[in-house]
């Protein structure tokens, strides 16, 4: 089969050559590009004769999957899927496998990495002892005995409550379904709602779907307590930036951890969480670590391989 790499994985190319042969010793081709489509006609140009394609992050319109006529199976190298046209895909038969769980760990440690740099003050600080500065206005706040609101414990939320349980936090989650893992770690889940009124610290771990769209805007931020934080490494969508940005303005929450944006970075000047109050903002960072990556790549070539075998894996679509 014609296998085309439609962007490159972030991984060295010693890696990339053993996953390459391995497919070719198996009797398909492979195609790799090392850069980004220029736009939607270069990404038609480069899948137009694929059976098999591996992305990443760009988006696969429903026009590029209709001018790909030989198109099989979709292998996305990233846990969400929304970039791609599923509805397209589904319609023309066409598999989509993702790689959930490949930045379990790496997401939910970035999480408390954000929770601790916007609790501790830590980027002022920072910017403070630099300037032979003290540590005047900048007394922070433990974790220990804070109640941690997650909205969405899956695979990245369940490892949230994990680390946060172990930072003494009283735990509160939102989810379609309760987890008994989480049950078991001693997360009380409760509506929306409650989550919001109730917790010091919000992190947001849900997938981005017509369902979590906009699932905190307006009228949630004013649920929230003024000393509550809220961290952002989920999907961009999920929060509203607006109000995301009115909230931390108008003094409605404390602080913000954002690592993820409706635009994906370099996100637009003009956004208003660039210039929101008591921020620390990473550019979608979250699941980009070493390990992190070369996990997502064995999942993204082993969908293909299950595939394959018609036994697929991690199928989504």
């Amino acid at each position: 089969m014609k296998i085309v790499i439609l962007q490159p994985l972030a991984i060295s190319s010693d890696v990339l050559e053993k996953h390459k042969q391995a497919l070719i010793n198996a009797g398909h081709s492979v195609i790799y590009f090392d850069s980004l489509p220029k736009d939607q006609d270069d990404a038609i140009f480069r899948i137009k004769d694929a059976e098999i394609v591996i992305a990443v992050n760009y988006p696969i319109s429903g026009k590029t999957i209709e001018s790909s006529p030989n198109l099989k199976m979709i292998s996305v190298a990233f846990t969400g899927f929304d970039h791609i046209d599923t509805e397209t895909c589904e319609k023309k038969g066409i598999i989509v496998c993702n790689s959930a769980g490949y930045a379990t760990h790496s997401v939910a440690e970035l999480t408390f990495g954000l929770i601790i740099s916007v609790m501790r003050n830590i980027i002022s600080c920072n910017d403070v002892i630099r300037k032979q500065g003290t540590r005047q206005g900048l007394i922070g706040n433990e974790l220990n005995g804070k109640t941690l609101g997650i909205v969405g414990t899956g695979t990245i939320g369940l490892r949230v409550a994990e680390i946060g349980k172990t930072f003494g936090c009283k735990l509160l989650g939102y989810n379609r379904s309760e987890k008994p893992e989480a049950v078991k770690l001693g997360l009380n889940y409760v509506d929306l709602k409650t989550l919001l009124k109730e917790s010091d610290i919000i992190t947001v771990h849900t997938p981005f779907n017509k369902e979590t769209e906009n699932i905190i805007g307006k009228e949630e931020f004013d649920l929230m307590k003024s000393t509550t934080i809220v961290i952002q490494t989920s999907r961009g969508g999920t929060i509203n930036e607006r109000a995301f940005a009115e909230a931390l303005n108008s003094g409605k929450i404390a602080g913000a951890g954002i690592d993820v944006f409706v635009q994906e970075p370099p996100v637009d000047a003009t956004n208003p969480l660039l210039t929101a109050k008591n921020t620390v903002l990473t550019p979608h960072v979250a699941f980009a670590t070493k390990e992190a990556l070369l996990k997502r790549t064995d999942i993204a070539f082993n969908n293909i391989t299950s595939w394959v075998k018609r036994t697929p894996i991690n199928r989504v679509a």
